[in-house]
């Protein structure tokens, strides 16, 4: 007879199937997949998975879209314009991504030249622009935070390191939680347009765990008292309307998300948890003694 302590038993990873507002997973079958639920305004996210040689065709409609490559190479027709061979990095945790500006009102035609899996998030935009290309070159780096709040990112297509790039609301990027620590933190929001404090965007996880049977812990809490806390395994959505917010890695396990913001403008600006941001305030003297 098994028993729920018996060592011998296999452990079933379950999916985020809680009836949650914040969470969620999204499917990662072949072809391309929807959010179970959105409760965002603007955002919205799909995820891509073609095997070699296979093809998917679609349009963008009225929305804006980056074609973020997680994985493999793919060649892209928008629009009229070939962008053959895109991509190269096996998976997220390998370096810089490639990207393509999908814009509004575009025929797409994707080419899987390798098994590929491309996240695409988008907004609405009303912004007349060619498609483009961001190379891995292009993909800003950096280190927010210090000691076991530090965490590395990818800034891809964002107002203040692509300033050239033309986008209506996308923001997006990519952040590494090592081991132990936590991002986000100390937890922000961006409800209100209040610069330079605050701007009023809503925001998208998208998440993958390293290895890949680990996990990380999301919390979500909102200025009225409402509050999620999930587990984060490959594929999990955090979806942001509203909300201060901040993961961490278990440690032996490095969690990677795709974040994404749309809101009226691009620029950006988070207010911090102000019972927490006393933290935040000790990242210059961390990193002076090497944390």
């Amino acid at each position: 007879m098994t028993t729920a302590t018996d060592p011998h038993r296999p452990r079933i990873l379950r999916k985020v199937t809680m009836d949650y507002r914040y969470h969620c997973s999204i499917p990662a079958s072949d072809g391309r997949n929807t959010l179970p639920f959105n409760p965002c305004r603007l955002l919205d996210f799909t995820l891509l998975r073609l095997s070699a040689g296979e093809s998917w065709t679609g349009e963008s409609g009225d929305r804006e879209i980056l074609a973020v490559i997680l994985g493999g190479t793919a060649s892209f027709t928008v629009a009229g314009h070939h962008f053959p061979r895109v991509g190269g990095r096996p998976d997220v945790f390998s370096g810089k991504p490639h990207s393509v500006y999908l814009p509004a009102g575009s025929p797409i035609t994707v080419e899987a030249v390798t098994d590929v899996e491309i996240a695409l998030p988008s907004a609405p935009s009303d912004l007349a622009a060619d498609p483009y290309v961001i190379a891995p070159e292009q993909v800003a780096t950096g280190r927010w935070g210090a000691a076991n709040f530090g965490r590395n990112y990818h800034q891809i297509l964002t107002e203040i390191a692509q300033p050239d790039l033309p986008a209506r609301r996308l923001i997006v990027g990519e952040t590494y939680t090592p081991s132990g620590n936590w991002s986000t933190y100390p937890p922000h929001r961006h409800r209100v347009d209040d610069l330079p404090a605050e701007a009023a965007h809503e925001e998208m996880y998208y998440y993958r765990v390293n290895p890949a049977n680990g996990f990380g812990i999301s919390r979500v809490y909102t200025d009225d008292g409402y509050e999620e806390n999930v587990t984060i395994r490959d594929h999990v959505m955090q979806m942001m309307p509203e909300g201060y917010h901040t993961v961490v890695s278990a440690p032996g396990y490095t969690t990677y998300f795709l974040w994404f913001l749309a809101g009226t403008q691009r620029t950006q600006g988070a207010r911090e948890d102000a019972d927490l941001a006393w933290v935040g305030k000790t990242v210059p003297t961390l990193r002076s003694v090497g944390l």
